[in-house]
């Protein structure tokens, strides 16, 4: 037997003439006409080494390798079909893949802790893997699949990548609880006087975008500490008279230990957007969990 002339159009063929027992038939089936589909048979034959159809009384019956291979072929395509459908898993709950999300901790704590979370209930046999987000390594991780997606400030996103935004994020003013010069409100006075908590990212610097709003009307604040994450920086407020300004997500979850407070000056936000490269635009496994992560970030 001879399978390297087989091609999935025969293997499909092949179905047919076996679930039809009949050319004519089967050619409908696949609307085919009759004589293609017996230059199809006449191949798989050959190929084969079989007749797989032979004349009877009443029409045609398979051979019995055909018997044999009929229920194990069919099985074999479906599979198949299953894995080149074009479009969503039907059933999440059986779907099984394993997603690596790139993400700063901010993000990771804002939104993959609750993406995480309803999974486990939604599609339990999917596996997520976080990965701290590396901007200059980003392009390159993506387009070797070290990485399935990303989520950043569009700013960050490599331009070959898709990208599509998922929430605008606005900033508070934290201040631990019995601080002696903040009450429920703090002034731009008192803002600029006390000690600052901020984040860089790539470590070790001193300012952030408050600080372009401050000089923008003329004033400095006093930072004390930097940090390479927001997870931190509550922490450290909560223990010390320094304030800090954080992404609104993260100062909600500190509501009830912190005091949480609004800004003192107009601090622009940031977005944030999924990041992906082309090839996984249409897996379907891929496409519904950034259905889904969408899903939720819309609902704050």
């Amino acid at each position: 037997m001879d399978t390297r002339n087989l091609d999935l159009g025969l293997l499909v063929t092949l179905e047919a003439l076996l679930a039809e027992g009949n050319v004519t038939r089967a050619a409908r089936r696949l609307n085919l006409s009759q004589p293609a589909l017996s230059a199809r048979l006449a191949r798989l034959r050959d190929a084969l080494g079989d007749p797989l159809l032979i004349p009877a009384q009443r029409g045609m019956v398979l051979t019995q390798r055909a018997v044999e291979l009929q229920q194990p072929l069919h099985e074999a395509l479906e599979r198949v079909r299953k894995v080149v459908a074009n479009g969503a898993p039907s059933d999440p709950a059986t779907m099984q893949a394993t997603l690596v999300i790139a993400a700063s901790d901010y993000v990771q704590y804002a939104l993959l802790t609750r993406f995480s979370v309803a999974l486990r209930t939604e599609a339990p046999r999917v596996r997520i893997a976080w990965r701290a987000l590396d901007v200059l390594a980003l392009a390159t991780q993506l387009e070797r699949g070290e990485v399935d997606l990303a989520l950043a400030s569009p700013d960050h996103a490599p331009a070959a990548m898709r990208q599509r935004q998922l929430y605008c994020e606005g900033y508070a003013v934290i201040a631990r609880k019995g601080h002696p010069a903040v009450q429920g409100y703090v002034s731009l006075d008192v803002f600029c006087t006390l000690e600052h908590v901020v984040v860089s990212p790539q470590g070790g610097g001193f300012s952030g975008p408050a600080d372009a709003a401050l000089e923008a009307v003329g004033r400095r604040r006093t930072v004390a500490l930097s940090t390479s994450g927001f997870l931190i920086v509550p922490e450290v407020v909560s223990r010390s008279d320094m304030i800090a300004l954080i992404p609104r997500r993260v100062a909600d979850g500190w509501s009830d230990r912190l005091q949480v407070l609004e800004l003192p000056l107009t601090i622009p936000g940031f977005t944030i957007a999924s990041v992906w490269h082309d090839r996984t635009t249409n897996h379907p496994a891929q496409r519904w969990l950034r259905e889904r992560l969408t899903m939720l970030a819309a609902e704050g």
